[in-house]
């Protein structure tokens, strides 16, 4: 038994034009084609259909009985596709639909907040948000958008926009400085008590800091070593000692009194921020507004 193909759009659309205008010529004249050419659309589609569409004189061109049973269901099915048409157009000009978002693990709980703002200015925008420290793949894991910090992996099938830089201090809890003494130098730092991060790799981490015109990279005795930075930042603010980390996820302990940002003038340039985007003939808008939120959040100093 054979099957019969499908009919493609053009030549339904052809065939409404046709029975539309009421002849082959003007149907040619509206949809810039040849008469021969529309004819022979009409002939393919009842050929598929297996009816005449088309009642033909040399004078008029009529319906047939089940010509018009079809146009009805021809011009419903392509006002349906046009009406799919302009959502995705609409889709494409606002931000609908969406978004998976994977952030770090700590400084993803510091972007939570502003997320507010975006789901306001942009309320048809759901989001979907991963905490982790891990490079994820946006491509093979289907995230939108990827936020780290740091070096990158080279990938061409990627598309990276910074978000911002970063800068590293050293901070402690008003307790803890209270407890052990204010820390007026750099040499000071060896009598205080330090929790210090654990790399991937299983080092520990020095810190670098600025000595004048110079840096130099210190390394604490720790008396708390951990390998999640979230759990140093906790353990600074309950006063175990004083630690180096990123400017932007001490600031909000900062402005709550919480945390003392220790020697200023010690702190050195941290790695940037990037957003991660799998490449795409053009970004939709949902992921665009996401994308321009972060990074209008990010360059406010009291993001």
């Amino acid at each position: 038994m054979n099957e019969r193909a499908d009919a493609p759009i053009n030549e339904i659309a052809v065939f409404v034009a046709v029975a539309q205008s009421g002849s082959f010529t003007r149907a040619a004249e509206e949809i810039g084609s040849s008469k021969s050419n529309v004819g022979k659309a009409v002939q393919r589609l009842e050929a598929r259909l297996g009816t005449r569409l088309f009642q033909r004189t040399t004078r008029a061109v009529r319906l047939t009985e089940d010509g018009e049973t079809y146009l009805l269901a021809a011009q419903g099915a392509l006002d349906a596709l046009r009406e799919a048409e302009q959502q995705l157009a609409s889709r494409r000009s606002e931000p609908v639909g969406r978004v998976k978002i994977d952030l770090p693990a700590g400084f993803g709980r510091l972007l939570l907040p502003s997320f507010i703002a975006l789901r306001e200015k942009h309320p048809k925008i759901t989001l979907e948000v991963a905490l982790t420290d891990r490079m994820s793949d946006p491509v093979g894991e289907g995230w939108d958008v990827v936020v780290r910090i740091g070096a990158l992996p080279e990938d061409s099938e990627l598309t990276v926009r910074k978000l911002c830089d970063l800068r590293l201090g050293l901070y402690a809890s008003p307790a803890y400085l209270e407890r052990r003494g204010a820390v007026k130098e750099i040499a000071d730092l060896a009598a205080h008590d330090a929790i210090v991060f654990r790399g991937p790799a299983g080092r520990l981490r020095a810190w670098t800091l600025r000595d004048g015109n110079s840096f130099r990279d210190f390394s604490p005795q720790p008396i708390l070593v951990l390998a999640d930075g979230q759990a140093i930042v906790e353990a600074a603010v309950e006063g175990f000692g004083i630690t180096q980390i990123l400017d932007r996820v001490a600031l909000p302990y900062v402005q709550a009194g919480r945390l003392v940002h220790v020697l200023p003038d010690a702190d050195v340039d941290g790695p940037p921020v990037h957003a991660i985007i799998s490449l795409g003939q053009k970004m939709a808008a949902k992921t665009r507004a996401v994308v321009n939120h972060l990074a209008e959040t990010l360059r406010d100093p009291g993001a």
